[in-house]
């Protein structure tokens, strides 16, 4: 990214919005406020989102910080997090965003979010701890692969020590969720 700003702000802007708007309708499935049409609505908006990033990801490979700004790049991120119907699109932009990291065009700690969200949709143990359940017993850690070197592997990706980063969800699930009976989730931004 230069001083001007990114490459593509187009691309930016429609990164951007479609998370935004993207976030809002998850908002509203964890919190129950969905009715059956809204779902299929909700569902069908989540295709049209991974649709398009598809198309970005073949025009641009990752598209990072230079191409469309911090802002956007996270944006990218998170349509890419959401994308769990699609384990292989999902597998994929992990692998472009490896890449992005590696050129210092993206954040680590997204690749590992990324990364342990793939393991954990393939119903393996993550490595990095960054997914959880929301469940009505609380915040409840997806299955880790080793956990006594957990805290050592997230240090290397810049990832808080386990027990800081569960608190931070359960503080921030205790101000903005209310648990339903049936509510299970998988939370994607773990600190």
């Amino acid at each position: 990214m230069t001083a001007a700003g990114p490459l593509r702000p187009d691309l930016a802007r429609e990164l951007i919005d479609r998370a935004t708007k993207a976030a809002a309708r998850r908002a509203k499935r964890v919190r129950n406020q969905l009715d059956a049409v809204q779902l299929g609505q909700d569902h069908h908006a989540d295709h049209a989102d991974t649709k398009v990033l598809r198309r970005v990801l073949a025009e641009h490979d990752w598209p990072g910080h230079r191409l469309v700004g911090v802002e956007a790049a996270r944006a990218a991120w998170s349509l890419a997090l959401h994308a769990d119907d699609d384990a292989d699109f999902q597998r994929a932009a992990t692998t472009l965003l490896e890449r992005a990291v590696q050129a210092g065009d993206a954040r680590v700690q997204h690749w590992a979010h990324l990364f342990d969200r793939t393991l954990v949709n393939s119903g393996r143990p993550q490595e990095f701890g960054t997914q959880q359940l929301l469940t009505t017993n609380g915040v409840e850690l997806c299955p880790v692969r080793a956990p006594d070197s957990l805290d050592q592997r997230r240090a290397t990706v810049g990832l808080s020590p386990i027990a800081t980063g569960l608190e931070k969800v359960r503080l921030r699930c205790a101000q903005d969720h209310q648990v339903g009976d049936s509510s299970t989730v998988v939370l994607a931004e773990v600190a």
